[in-house]
């Protein structure tokens, strides 16, 4: 039998052109390519939807611990700071999160800091060797009552004596000292009170610190002019026009018993105290009396919070009028462990200030004669023509309130935190005061007991909560 060896070689070269054909072939490259894009966009994405999940659990459990933190930082929190938190965290169902929580108290502050951390599984990631993402969460609150510095400045006017207008001011005052004086705000927390009605009898012992042209000893009170006003500063360099003793009525009175600038030792200033039972007592004393010139009120209160008045304060604490713990203030205005703060109130309106002409309060039987003899009084049963003769307007309404403009200013120039109180005010009162408050929402306008809530509200806000990281 005979083979046919002329079909192998041609079958060999069949294959090797199939092989060749099949290396150079091109089609189907892009489907493959294709398929490898897709592969990695979905990988990619996977990624990304991980990443999301992850993020949505860390923000989860970070808003459960900053919520626990500020709670478990309040001061006014009675219970155990460990155990609000991890109430926080049992109530969230995160309480296997939780893995720290650490608290730094003293008496004036509380620190709450909390670590928690958890994992979140892969989709995708995991066919890269990633089976878990972690979750990690800190946060630290903490409420400090630093140093504070008050200076409450209160209307005692006359308009005062109605409506029962000086019972809830006094009551709201009262609750105002025991909300911000207490034992862990002990050597932390000074206020100074400053009554005021026509005028704001500084007290021999400061009115002494300064340089007057002094006249009499029937009370100690300083007659600012309008440039006064400008600044937060009282200038030693100066010396002051001591207030004239008299009384601006034609009611017959003798002595007189209601004179623009108050002569009872309860109606001057008392400064930098935490005594909160001689504050309660002072505020208990005080009487409906005279007019109102709130621009005076403010200028003694600013006064008692800049920094010239530390010499003051110094020479006072060796005399033993103030606490020996507030020697040294008012602290410098850049401080930053130091809120100076004012609470301004008034029922009124600044009227016009008038005084006796210089020719007529030039000698001491002058001042005996009109510490006896109310002025309009003694005019309409003792004088004829011009009363103009004898006194006259040292300043207008108008510019009464040019000059408690210009004293706000200044203080919230420097810092100073300004709240107003406008109790049973006029429009333009109201007006007047939002001005001079550090903004719209540290102002108050309020009616009868509603005193006592804008006192508190204010109380409450000089301890700062802030989350701190």
């Amino acid at each position: 039998m005979c083979m046919d060896t002329t079909s192998r070689p041609t079958s060999k070269a069949a294959l090797k052109r199939s092989a060749t054909r099949f290396v150079r072939d091109e089609s189907g490259t892009m489907t493959m390519f294709a398929i490898m894009m897709l592969m990695m966009m979905l990988l990619v994405g996977g990624i990304g939807v991980d990443l999301m999940r992850n993020e949505m659990e860390r923000t989860r459990v970070q808003a459960t611990v900053d919520r626990a933190v500020l709670a478990a930082a309040d001061l006014d929190q009675t219970l155990d700071p460990e155990a609000v938190v991890n109430d926080y965290f049992a109530k969230a169902g995160m309480s296997q999160y939780l893995t720290s929580v650490t608290v730094d108290q003293g008496l004036n502050y509380r620190t709450v800091t909390v670590q928690a951390r958890t994992t979140t599984p892969t989709q995708f990631m995991r066919l890269m060797g990633v089976d878990e993402l972690a979750v990690p969460a800190r946060g630290q609150a903490q409420e400090k009552v630093a140093n504070v510095e008050i200076s409450m400045v209160l209307d005692i006017s006359g308009s005062m004596g109605r409506n029962s207008k000086m019972a809830n001011l006094q009551d709201a005052a009262k609750t105002f000292v025991d909300t911000v004086i207490r034992d862990e705000t002990e050597n932390l927390i000074s206020l100074s009170l400053i009554p005021y009605t026509a005028q704001v009898n500084a007290g021999f012992p400061i009115y002494d610190e300064l340089q007057t042209d002094h006249k009499h000893d029937f009370s100690y009170c300083i007659d600012f002019e309008i440039e006064d006003f400008n600044s937060t500063t009282l200038d030693f360099g100066k010396t002051y026009d001591q207030m004239q003793h008299f009384e601006a009525s034609s009611g017959y009175s003798y002595p007189i018993d209601n004179p623009g600038c108050p002569e009872q030792d309860f109606e001057e200033i008392l400064p930098y105290t935490q005594d909160a039972d001689l504050l309660k007592g002072r505020i208990d004393q005080y009487r409906a009396r005279a007019n109102t010139s709130i621009h005076l009120g403010m200028k003694w209160g600013v006064a008692l919070l800049d920094p010239s008045f530390k010499p003051i304060t110094q020479a006072l604490s060796l005399d033993n009028r103030v606490e020996a713990n507030f020697a040294n203030r008012p602290a410098a205005y850049n401080d930053p462990e130091t809120l100076k703060t004012i609470i301004l109130m008034t029922d009124g309106e600044n009227v016009p200030t008038v005084r006796i002409q210089p020719w007529y309060y030039a000698q001491p039987s002058h001042y005996v004669h009109w510490s006896r003899y109310p002025l309009y009084w003694y005019l309409n049963n003792y004088v004829g023509g011009s009363w103009n003769n004898w006194r006259y307007t040292k300043y207008t309404s108008a510019q009464a309130d040019d000059m408690l403009g210009n004293i706000c200013d200044a203080a919230k120039d420097q810092g100073i935190v300004v709240w107003s109180i406008g109790f049973e005010v006029t429009n333009h009162s109201a007006g007047v005061m939002e001005d001079c408050a550090s903004s719209a929402s540290h102002f108050f306008r309020v009616e009868g007991v509603e005193i006592s809530d804008a006192f508190e509200s204010i109380a409450k806000q000089i301890n700062q909560l802030r989350l701190t990281q």
